[in-house]
């Protein structure tokens, strides 16, 4: 009796461990899919916004703006519909004398160019203001306020409030003198008796936001003299300018953040996070064209003014090799399950959404030899150092994985198709190369090393001897796969994606 009863408690005990082992045995290699067997395909907006800029209105709707007279509407982040497409955006701009284009009048075409369209909401004012910019030429602009009670629109033109591309004969059209004075001293705006582009801004591409006291600002500012930031009256929505002057500080146009030089440095955004207590500086790099090798780039600071580092610890100033500056978040690239490859992708933003989740929507072209273009949303991650990392693929609401989802060192093993964004300004489609994880190592078409941070999300990663910092993200790709992935940015300021296609 005793015998069979030691004989039944070794069975239960067995059963039982098998119970909680669930069937899976750590280190087991997670279950792949063959290529052939990877679904291709892309997400589609049903949408053309330039420069996408987007918000949760006070009415639980998603709005997105941007470029060209453009507003439109989504629920869910996904399916989008226009309110506004090259018409109905305003109600005013084009009556009466045209304020918003007496200074800079008609473009080369003989028309009148609206870029670039930001709007925020004022709790002082209780409107909802739409920061624009009206231009002629690649220094001839200005900026622009229209205010509205619905974030739908229409908005109705309100003032003109700073100017580029001036000189004395144009300056009287302009509110220089006014801010600055009637016997204002000139001589730092002009080169050669022409305004100093590679000194000063091209007044472009505005963006506000508010800062850890609730203090609001707009950064602004496109190739020419760099990246240029003001303060803003909250009762207004109109600039605070400084009443000092120095190299980093003008009484015109702010404080000077990055860039200088005329290099191809544009589309700024900020946003402040309260996690991690860091300023992201968004920025554009290259030429928006689908070969002109546009992408985005980020950069970071504790406070509004600056400085700005990027990953390597570097400031921007005008360096002739502004490339090498900046954590290139994204370019050109192309994975498996990709039907088209991404070219070009630029003029971002960063908002959250319902959840709190960070996102980040910006244009994207395609590898498809025209130059059409849609808006695009990532997600956000924190990496384990406090960057803003970007997921390889399309957001959509399935997606809400839960913020205390963590991975096991084993978890992470397999088959990945892996893509070094690189920091180079090119042309070049860089398409994804078959690696495998295994214990520790990665090998085949990248080498290097990997650790998983007990307990969390996060990754650490080796390659060719440079040190990388992640996320890991289980998702649904653009197809319809079931994917992981791991998004990790490099004190080399290049960014990593790699991507496993999981099978049931």
């Amino acid at each position: 009796m005793k015998r069979k009863g030691r004989i039944g408690r070794t069975i239960l005990c067995c059963m039982v461990a098998s119970l909680l082992c669930g069937g899976c045995v750590a280190g087991e290699k997670t279950a792949t899919l063959p290529l052939e067997q990877v679904k291709k395909g892309n997400y589609s907006a049903k949408i053309s916004c330039h420069d996408p800029q987007i918000l949760l209105g006070n009415d639980d709707t998603y709005y997105m703006t941007g470029s060209h007279q453009i507003i439109a509407e989504s629920k869910n982040l996904s399916d989008w519909s226009y309110i506004a497409n090259g018409n109905r955006m305003f109600d005013n701009i084009f009556s009466g004398d045209l304020p918003a284009f007496s200074y800079v009048g008609k473009n080369e075409e003989g028309g009148y160019s609206i870029w670039a369209s930001n709007i925020f909401y004022n709790e002082v004012m209780g409107k909802y203001l739409m920061y624009f910019c009206t231009s002629s030429s690649y220094i001839k602009s200005n900026l622009t306020l229209a205010v509205s009670d619905t974030p739908g629109g229409p908005y109705t033109y309100t003032d003109t409030f700073l100017y580029s591309g001036w000189d004395e004969s144009t300056i009287g059209k302009t509110n220089v003198k006014k801010v600055l004075g009637k016997d204002a001293d000139l001589s730092r705006y002009y080169e050669y008796g022409a305004y100093n582009n590679k000194k000063w801004p091209n007044c472009i591409d505005p963006a506000v936001f508010t800062d850890e006291d609730g203090k609001m600002w707009m950064v602004y500012g496109s190739w020419s003299g760099g990246i240029f930031l003001l303060e803003l009256d909250e009762k207004t929505g109109l600039p605070i300018h400084p009443k000092e002057s120095s190299e980093t500080v003008d009484p015109y146009y702010g404080y000077r953040l990055i860039g200088g030089g005329h290099h191809a440095v544009e589309g700024p955004y900020i946003w402040y996070d309260k996690e991690s207590g860091y300023y992201y500086l968004f920025v554009s790099y290259g030429n928006l064209q689908r070969e002109g090798g546009y992408q985005i780039r980020e950069f970071r600071s504790k406070h509004p003014t600056g400085p700005y580092e990027d990953a390597a610890g570097n400031t921007l100033q005008a360096q002739e090799d502004y490339f090498n500056y900046g954590l290139k978040l994204a370019g050109n690239y192309s994975l498996p399950s990709l039907e088209k490859g991404y070219m070009a992708p630029g003029g971002q933003s960063v908002f959250a959404d319902r959840e709190g989740n960070l996102m980040i929507t910006y244009h994207q072209r395609f590898d498809q030899g025209d130059e059409y273009h849609e808006p695009r949303i990532h997600r956000l991650y924190r990496n384990g150092e406090d960057w803003l990392v970007m997921a390889p693929f399309e957001y959509h609401e399935e997606e809400k994985q839960p913020k205390e989802k963590t991975y096991r060192q084993d978890e992470i093993n397999g088959t990945f198709y892996m893509l070094n964004h690189g920091h180079d300004v090119g042309s070049k489609l860089i398409e994804a190369k078959e690696v495998n994880f295994s214990d520790v190592n990665i090998s085949g078409g990248m080498t290097g090393t990997y650790k998983v941070k007990k307990g969390k999300r996060e990754i650490s990663l080796v390659i060719d001897s440079v040190p990388y910092n992640g996320v890991i993200e289980d998702t649904i790709d653009e197809a319809g796969n079931r994917v992981r992935t791991i998004t990790a940015a490099g004190s080399n300021n290049e960014s990593i994606w790699a991507v496993q296609y999981q099978g049931k």
